[in-house]
C-alpha cells in the first residue's frame, strides 16, 4: 500500500510544476531581446507590456519632402533618403507606373537636417540641377525600394539593391508574358543605378501582387535575402503581404501568405525590415487602410479613407507576423492633412539617430522618435510586479539591460533552474537592485557570482519591477 501511494506521489509530481517547465528551452545565445512577441515571456503578474508612441521631433529647416515611396538607409555617419517624385512637365497620363514618375536623393550627417544634392544626371522639369537618380524608366519607379546590402563579401558594385516592377492596371492582372514582375536594380554608392534582370515573376493568382513598396534585405540571422511584398487575400480582397527567399538576389522561393490582417483590414506597405540591434527581430511599420473615413482630398471627393501605422514584427524564418498591440502605434493626430486619403506612411528603415533615440520618418516630412530599444517595455506602476520568462539557454558571462526607473522605482533580476527553484547566488534577495535609466546597464548580484558558470544550461528569468520600464536584455560576454 505505501509503495502504491510513493508511486502515485512520484507520477503527480510533474503535474505540480508548470507545463513550461518541460518546453524546449529558447536558444537565445547572446542576442538582445526586446519584448515585442511573447515568445519568451512565460508569466506576467502585476506588470503588463506597454506600446510607446512615438514623438515628434521639432521640424528641421530642410525636411525632407512631402511623398510617397520613401526609404532611409543609415551608412555608418551617413544617412540616404529615397522617394518617389514626377516630373513636372510630363503630359501622359498619370496612373500608377506613368512613365513621368522620378526617384530622389538626399543625404544627412545628422538624420534631421538633409541636403538636396545637384547629381546632374536626369533632365527633369526643364534641368539638370536636381536630386534626381531615376527618370524614365515605367513602370520601376513608382515602387523603387533600395537596401545596402550587407551580405559579406558581396560585390562591391552590387552593395546597394533593389526591387522595383508593377504588373499593370487590373484589367491586364490575368496575362502571363515576362516584364510584369520584380526586377533586380544594383549600384556600388546609391546613387548610380543599372536595371538586371526580372527576378521574382508575377503570377495571376497572387492577385495585386507588387503595386506597393516590395522590400528586400539582407538576413544576417537567416543567411540568406528575404522579400516581403504586395499579395491579396481570397476570397476578402483585402491588401496583405507574402514572403519570399533567396540565396543569391535572383533565384526566389514561392512565396508563403503572412495573413497578418484582420477581419476587413486593409494593410499597405509592410516596410518589414531587421530591427538593427537585434537583427533576428523584424519590424514592420504598415499602414492600416480605412475605407470611407477621414476626410476626402480635393481632386475627388469620393476618394475618402483614412489611414494610420501600426506596429507588427515578426521573426527570422517565420511565416507570420505577431500582432501583439492591435491598435495604432502612430495616429494621424491633430493636423487635418494627416485625415486626408491616405497620407499616413513612413518610411522603410527606423534608424539610430543618437545612442539613446531612434528615428520614424513620415510621409508628411516630420522625424518621430523613440528611444533606443522603446517599442515595447514591461511595464511596472506603484505596485511592484514581476515578469517570468520561459526556460532559456544563454551564452555570455554579463546581463545587460534597457531601462528606466523613477525615483521610487526600482528593478531586480533573479536567475532560476527550470523548474523555478531560484539559484543561489542569482536570487532577487542577491540582486543589487538597479535604479536609474541606462540603455546599457549591467544586472549585479551582491556575490558578484559567475554568470558564465550557467551558460549553456536551461535557467528562466525572473524580473521584479517598480515604477519601472524593462525595454531589452542581452547576456553578453
Amino acid at each position: 500500500m505505501k509503495q502504491q501511494v510513493l508511486r502515485g506521489l512520484i507520477w503527480s509530481l510533474p503535474m505540480l510544476l508548470p507545463l513550461s517547465a518541460f518546453a524546449q528551452p529558447v536558444d537565445i545565445g547572446s542576442r538582445r531581446e526586446l519584448f515585442v512577441d511573447r515568445l519568451l515571456i512565460d508569466k506576467l503578474q502585476g506588470v503588463e507590456l506597454k506600446l510607446h508612441t512615438p514623438v515628434k521631433a521639432p521640424r528641421p529647416r530642410s525636411p525632407l519632402p512631402v511623398r510617397h515611396m520613401m526609404t532611409v538607409i543609415k551608412n555608418g555617419d551617413r544617412y540616404q533618403a529615397y522617394w518617389r517624385g514626377s516630373d513636372p512637365d510630363y503630359q501622359g497620363e498619370k496612373h500608377t507606373g506613368h512613365a513621368g514618375e522620378t526617384v530622389h536623393y538626399a543625404e544627412s550627417r545628422d538624420g534631421h537636417e538633409w541636403e538636396f544634392p545637384e547629381l546632374g544626371l536626369h533632365e527633369v522639369g526643364g534641368t539638370r540641377k536636381n536630386n534626381v537618380i531615376l527618370a524614365q524608366q515605367p513602370p520601376f519607379l513608382t515602387n523603387f525600394t533600395p537596401f545596402l546590402d550587407s551580405r559579406p563579401g558581396v560585390d562591391p558594385q552590387e552593395r546597394y539593391k533593389a526591387l522595383a516592377g508593377y504588373p499593370g492596371p487590373g484589367d491586364k492582372r490575368g496575362l502571363t508574358e515576362p516584364g510584369r514582375g520584380l526586377f533586380a536594380f544594383v549600384s556600388s554608392d546609391g546613387i548610380h543605378w543599372t536595371k538586371q534582370t526580372e527576378v521574382i515573376p508575377y503570377q495571376p493568382q497572387w492577385r495585386h501582387a507588387f503595386d506597393s513598396a516590395n522590400v528586400s534585405f539582407w538576413s544576417e540571422a537567416e543567411q540568406q535575402y528575404v522579400c516581403y511584398f504586395r499579395t491579396w487575400t481570397d476570397p476578402e480582397r483585402l491588401r496583405s503581404v507574402s514572403r519570399t527567399t533567396s540565396p543569391d538576389f535572383r533565384h526566389w522561393t514561392d512565396p508563403v501568405a503572412m495573413d497578418p490582417n484582420l477581419p476587413g483590414e486593409h494593410l499597405y506597405t509592410n516596410q518589414t525590415h531587421p530591427y538593427f540591434r537585434a537583427p533576428h527581430i523584424y519590424i514592420s511599420l504598415p499602414t492600416r487602410f480605412i475605407p470611407g473615413r477621414g476626410s476626402a482630398p480635393d481632386y475627388d471627393l469620393k476618394d475618402q479613407n483614412a489611414t494610420d501605422i501600426l506596429l507588427m514584427t515578426t521573426r527570422a524564418g517565420s511565416s507570420h507576423y505577431d500582432r501583439l498591440f492591435k491598435h495604432a502605434f502612430i495616429r494621424p493626430g491633430l493636423e487635418p492633412e494627416q485625415w486626408k486619403n491616405r497620407a499616413n506612411y513612413v518610411a522603410l528603415n527606423v534608424v539610430s539617430t543618437s545612442p539613446t533615440e531612434m528615428s520614424i520618418y513620415h510621409r508628411s516630412g516630420d522625424r518621430y522618435v523613440l528611444r533606443t530599444d522603446g517599442f515595447v517595455s514591461v511595464n511596472a506602476g506603484y505596485a511592484a510586479g514581476e515578469l517570468l520568462t520561459r526556460p532559456l539557454v544563454f551564452a555570455g558571462d554579463r546581463l545587460r539591460i534597457n531601462f528606466s526607473t523613477s525615483a521610487a522605482g526600482s528593478l531586480r533580476g533573479e536567475l532560476q533552474q527550470s523548474d523555478g527553484t531560484p539559484i543561489p547566488g542569482f536570487t532577487r534577495d542577491d540582486c543589487i537592485p538597479l535604479i536609474g535609466d541606462e540603455i546599457d546597464g549591467q544586472v549585479r548580484w551582491k556575490s558578484d557570482a559567475d554568470l558564465s558558470t550557467l551558460a549553456g544550461k536551461p535557467v528562466r528569468l525572473c524580473w521584479i519591477l517598480q515604477e519601472c520600464d524593462l525595454y531589452s536584455f542581452q547576456f553578453s560576454q
